[in-house]
């Protein structure tokens, strides 16, 4: 139920803002879909789903301390946050509470992806923030372009968006 509690929590921890909640939990369907598809083994589909859901930890206190919230921001004020949070379930472990965090502290970053966990978050917020932010279909092809390489997240983005 580790999952489950974390949702919880994070929509405890964005209380009162329903956008950010619904967007979280829209990009931890998208990585569980595209993690199952693309044949992520249980441990790396885990982190990837937690990794999700605590994805945009940093936004809150980016905006508190800075009056913004840019992706740099969301990625260097996150992984603090997140492990906040973490330390709560004494079942994460230490090596996935620090891949959580790295993957939080670069949500934003795409180059150097170092795994297939990495890669999926990075399309599963995608998927999410083009229709969020409206983006125009040239955007989205681009991005299509340059970021993803999982065969799910193409079709998924291809079929959404008819692109």
């Amino acid at each position: 139920m580790i999952k489950e509690d974390l949702i919880v929590k994070m929509t405890e921890f964005n209380a009162g803002d329903p956008k950010r909640i619904q967007h979280f939990l829209k990009v931890y369907e998208f990585a569980h879909v595209i993690g199952i598809r693309e044949g992520l083994d249980p441990e790396t589909l885990h982190i990837l789903e937690m990794a999700a859901i605590l994805h945009d930890i940093g936004i809150r206190p980016s905006e508190e301390k800075y009056g913004r919230c840019d992706g740099k921001l969301q990625e260097q004020e996150g992984p603090a946050y997140a492990k906040e949070i973490l330390a709560q379930f004494p079942e994460v472990t230490a090596a996935e509470t620090d891949r959580i965090c790295y993957l939080i502290a670069h949500h934003h970053t795409y180059e150097n992806v170092d795994g297939l966990d990495y890669r999926i978050l990075l399309e599963a917020d995608f998927l999410v923030n083009a229709l969020e932010d409206d983006l125009p279909k040239e955007a989205i092809r681009k991005c299509r372009e340059n970021v993803f390489e999982t065969e799910t997240g193409v079709y998924l983005l291809n079929t959404m968006f008819g692109v």
